[in-house]
């Protein structure tokens, strides 16, 4: 469903530019073997792909090396916001750097939300003021030092977004649709079913057949989308999606995605 204002994916402070950060993921986060990431590293340590300009020597290749994990990875624009405001360009201290980007890592994500709750044309003009308002505290946590980006209380924060947007998300919705929040749909063949204006937040959706599937309406806020098909579904309309869950999924160009969001490199044509 498209909102009546600008989309956040049209906001660059919203988007990853590695050229203006300094590799941070790949060296504060650690990675631990598995399906997501070819090898183990310790947060803190540079993975050993990382060169000493700051690049990934297997950015064109991660899916084929065994980082599906490093492509479906967003910060939001965290990592730039840090490097470029928080330290201004300068020295980071490693550990602190790691726990600012965690934090605003978080709130540049909830932005990304609040702003797209926001723009839906079915909210009423209180709802959209909140969230408005909202947004724009999420939006001044980067704005400040270190220490006062250190001291802001994301637990509290998110569970002010995720009340808001499950309000936003309610009344887009109507009441109706199926609630599978939080279900267990691993691998499960959902082609036949009615998920129009369905609750799919935070609900297990790993390897899930959702081939032709019209997800109208459909609150997708935090579903683990990895594996899943999407091959010839409809998403024109579903609400609360992010870059990552795509990342992590399978699509083709029968796909059909919201306004502003383009079809992962590695989707099939």
């Amino acid at each position: 469903m498209p909102g009546t204002r600008p989309s956040p994916l049209d906001d660059p402070g919203l988007v990853a530019d590695c050229s203006a950060c300094a590799a941070l993921c790949c060296v504060v986060l650690p990675l631990t073997r598995s399906h997501d990431f070819a090898l183990d590293k310790a947060a803190g340590t540079p993975c050993v792909h990382l060169a000493a300009d700051d690049r990934c020597r297997i950015h064109d290749r991660l899916r084929g090396e065994g980082f599906p994990g490093c492509v479906a990875f967003d910060c939001f624009g965290a990592g730039q916001r840090v490097v470029q405001d928080v330290y201004a360009g300068g020295p980071r201290p490693p550990a602190e750097a790691a726990a600012v980007l965690g934090v605003l890592r978080a709130t540049q994500e909830a932005l990304f939300l609040v702003r797209w709750a926001a723009g839906l044309p079915a909210l009423g003009d209180a709802d959209r003021d909140g969230l408005e308002e909202l947004g724009d505290r999420l939006a001044a946590v980067a704005g400040g030092p270190a220490t006062g980006v250190l001291a802001t209380d994301v637990p509290a924060l998110r569970a002010e977004v995720g009340a808001a947007l499950r309000s936003a998300s309610r009344r887009v919705r109507a009441p109706g649709g199926p609630d599978l929040a939080g279900a267990d749909l691993v691998g499960a063949d959902l082609r036949r079913r009615d998920l129009r204006r369905a609750d799919l937040r935070a609900a297990l959706l790993v390897g899930a057949d959702l081939r032709g599937s019209v997800l109208d309406r459909t609150d997708l806020l935090g579903a683990d989308l990895r594996g899943a098909d999407l091959r010839g579904a409809d998403l024109a309309g579903a609400l609360l999606l992010t870059r990552p869950q795509l990342a992590a999924a399978t699509g083709d160009r029968g796909t059909r995605l919201p306004p502003g969001f383009a079809a992962p490199a590695h989707w099939t044509t």
